[in-house]
């Protein structure tokens, strides 16, 4: 009987071991926050994720293998360690004791599925993740992942958006079937959507790590119009509001009961040019294009139209990304210089075109549109705007389908050049309207460099060449405004528009109580 007792003790601990009571990972989660943006999600599925509103609700329902932590950080996440073998050779151990919210236990097999999920050719994803070749699980708890050539930003690619998904799961039920009812690992599951309006998540009771979600509910809701969004937090239906426009912070200022956040957003906001969207554009013609870029007036755009929440950009890089190079300027404002180039071009009476825009995804996306419309104008360029609803929007950026000229925006996505160039530029990339194979060159040299000097070196001759040739007119940095409930803990990452929404917190629980 004595035996028994003490083997029975012994099982005991090592089940707690395994999964300890609730309280012994802190207090359980409380309260509810909802948090306002612009646009829905476009996708619950992390592996057809392409914007920072679908990212922002990935990190909270999914976990990727590293994590970063600041601009300049990256932890570990899945992967409770890993190192770089040979040149071309990662090695990641998987923490123990993981579980998808619908039980599973995580293993090396779900991270080899995932990635390679991931860098299937319909993935929004695949531009970066192109770098990998191989992946394989050596055992239950370590993957190898092998790189066609040295990645030496890898860790950060990782830490990025290569969430780790079920394989059981969605072998079993389908992707459609996923992309309804998905499943991870993070501190939050999911529990309903309705489109267009709002996604529900809760506390994942069963989170793998010591810092559990700290509020109960988590509701991400989509409010297009920035004076709705703004009053809904002004009358507390909403605890954090994303996209706050210049002219509404006063409002929220004079509210006791709100904080204003402002600061670098890391995103670039460009015109993109797409001369395939019809035979013998005139956009195809490297002097239409310098044209364009000579009559835009930035700092008019700027002060004007954005309402002073930007700062002006030559390149498509901004300040906190590698590879941004504050030497190169941009295009001189030089209306009759454009209108010389576009007759020396054939188009001296000029041409009409279109230009696409989304309405509330970015700060007054509709108002720069308009503005860079009349800019155009003067030069000759008659230039009709077409808004459109985010979902749609994003549609046809995927399928190519874009108008001959589009407003758009682009994160700092992994604080790399990389990130930004070859999506945006890379011939090979599925949303890029650009073909150019010396800049494809050196953007894949620039990708496997390991010596930073020389990375740089190959991405200051590839904005060279970008400046030269002119695929886009990179306007400015958005600088972006939060309008944040004073019962919020709030901190968002500076240079990102990452909010780690997981890691919110109320500071009075029990006074808060928010409307759907």
């Amino acid at each position: 009987m004595k035996m028994h007792a003490i083997t029975v003790s012994i099982l005991a601990a090592f089940l707690l071991c395994l999964n300890p009571p609730l309280e012994a990972r802190g207090p359980a989660a409380a309260g509810k926050i909802v948090i306002a943006r612009g646009v829905d999600v476009t996708s619950l599925d992390p592996h057809k994720a392409i914007s920072s509103v679908d990212l922002n609700y990935c990190t909270t329902v999914f976990d990727a293998l590293l994590r970063r932590t600041g601009s300049n950080e990256i932890s570990p996440n899945l992967a409770e360690s890993y190192r770089n073998i040979d040149p071309t050779t990662w090695e990641f151990t998987i923490r123990k004791g993981v579980f998808f919210h619908n039980g599973d236990p995580l293993t090396a097999a779900d991270v080899v599925f995932s990635l390679n999920r991931a860098m299937h050719s319909k993935s929004p994803l695949i531009a970066f993740l192109g770098s990998l070749q191989n992946i394989v699980a050596m055992d239950s708890r370590t993957v190898r992942i092998v790189t066609a050539k040295p990645d030496p930003i890898l860790p950060n690619r990782m830490a990025f958006a290569a969430y780790i998904v079920p394989e059981k799961y969605i072998r079993e039920k389908g992707d459609a079937h996923f992309a309804r009812h998905p499943v991870g690992t993070g501190r939050y599951r999911f529990v309903s959507r309705s489109a267009g309006d709002f996604v529900k998540l809760e506390a994942n009771d069963r989170y793998w790590g010591p810092d559990s979600a700290k509020v109960k509910t988590l509701v991400f809701r989509s409010i297009p119009d920035p004076v709705k969004r703004v009053e809904a937090l002004n009358k507390c239906q909403v605890d954090l509001v994303a996209g706050v426009p210049p002219q509404l912070i006063p409002s929220l200022r004079a509210n006791p009961g709100v904080i204003v956040i402002t600061g670098h957003s890391g995103r670039l906001i460009f015109l993109g040019i797409n001369p395939l969207r019809s035979s013998g554009s005139p956009l195809s013609d490297r002097r239409v294009r310098q044209a364009i870029a000579h009559a835009v007036d930035r700092e008019t755009l700027i002060r004007g139209a954005l309402m002073g929440a930007g700062e002006p950009l030559a390149t498509p890089l901004v300040q906190h990304t590698f590879g941004y190079d504050p030497s190169i300027r941009a295009h001189s404002y030089d209306p009759e210089k454009a209108k010389r180039l576009l007759a020396e071009a054939g188009w001296p009476e000029g041409f009409e075109t279109e230009l696409a825009t989304p309405s509330g995804r970015y700060i007054r996306d509709r108002e720069v549109a308009l503005a860079v419309a009349d800019m155009l104008g003067k030069a000759g360029i008659r230039v009709r705007v077409k808004v459109y609803e985010w979902a749609e929007y994003m549609k046809m950026l995927r399928t190519r389908q874009q108008e001959p000229l589009y407003l758009l925006g682009w994160g700092n996505t992994i604080f790399d050049a990389d990130g930004i160039l070859v999506p945006l530029l890379s011939s090979h990339s599925t949303i890029s309207h650009y073909s150019n194979p010396k800049l494809d060159r050196l953007l894949e040299a620039a990708r496997f460099e390991m010596n930073k000097d020389k990375r740089k070196a190959l991405y200051r001759e590839s904005l060279l060449l970008i400046h030269e040739d002119v695929p886009g007119i990179f306007l400015y940095e958005q600088m972006e405004s939060y309008g944040v409930s004073n019962k919020v803990v709030f901190s968002p990452l500076h240079g990102s528009e990452r909010k780690d929404s997981d890691k919110l917190e109320l500071e009075e629980v029990d006074t808060l109580e928010l409307k759907n």
